[in-house]
């Protein structure tokens, strides 16, 4: 019987979790860099292709979790823990695919320079500064959002672990 997740979609959870927190800390650090300097425009490039790795990662494990069983919760657990648990893991799919799109169409649609990676890419021929403008405050509105979902995904797998002692924690540990 099927008792932890397929390798690939462990491998793909805690590279998320990683990106997630380079994503957050940029973003919270920037301050720290003046604007203009180059340890700023590192700090930001950081965040946008952090943020661009996170879309790539909730992508992939979207597919592979259409192609991969999920292993049981043993012992199981009660409906109402389900469907919060399915609520929760369905809004944290949402935000880490929704937040990169708007991050990532905003800066397109500036129609400023921008690099991921370092590199260069692409801008709009004609620049919308109103509607990137509304793209980055939605983005920065619902950013604060990620905090609390992944506190409640980790103090759930905290409480599953320590409390009701199943192996809900143990089926994503690599």
């Amino acid at each position: 019987m099927l008792n932890k997740y397929a390798r690939p979609q462990i491998y793909f959870h805690w590279l998320t979790v990683l990106l997630l927190i380079i994503a957050y800390a940029t973003i919270e650090l920037r301050g720290l860099a003046d604007k203009g300097t180059w340890q700023r425009n590192a700090v930001i490039i950081t965040h946008f292709s952090a943020g661009f790795c996170v879309l790539i990662c909730m992508v992939a494990r979207l597919y592979m979790r259409s192609r991969y069983i999920t292993p049981a919760i043993t012992p199981p657990v009660s409906r109402w823990q389900t469907g919060l648990s399915h609520l929760v893991h369905s809004l944290l799919y949402v935000l880490f695919i929704v937040l990169p799109v708007l991050g990532l169409t905003s800066r397109y649609l500036r129609g400023k320079e921008w690099s991921l990676f370092g590199l260069n890419m692409p801008v709009a021929t004609i620049p919308d500064p109103a509607t990137a403008s509304t793209l980055i405050s939605w983005h920065e509105t619902l950013a604060p959002l990620g905090y609390w979902l992944i506190g409640l995904h980790a103090l759930a797998a905290i409480f599953h672990h320590y409390f009701l002692r199943d192996n809900t924690l143990r089926r994503m540990m690599p």
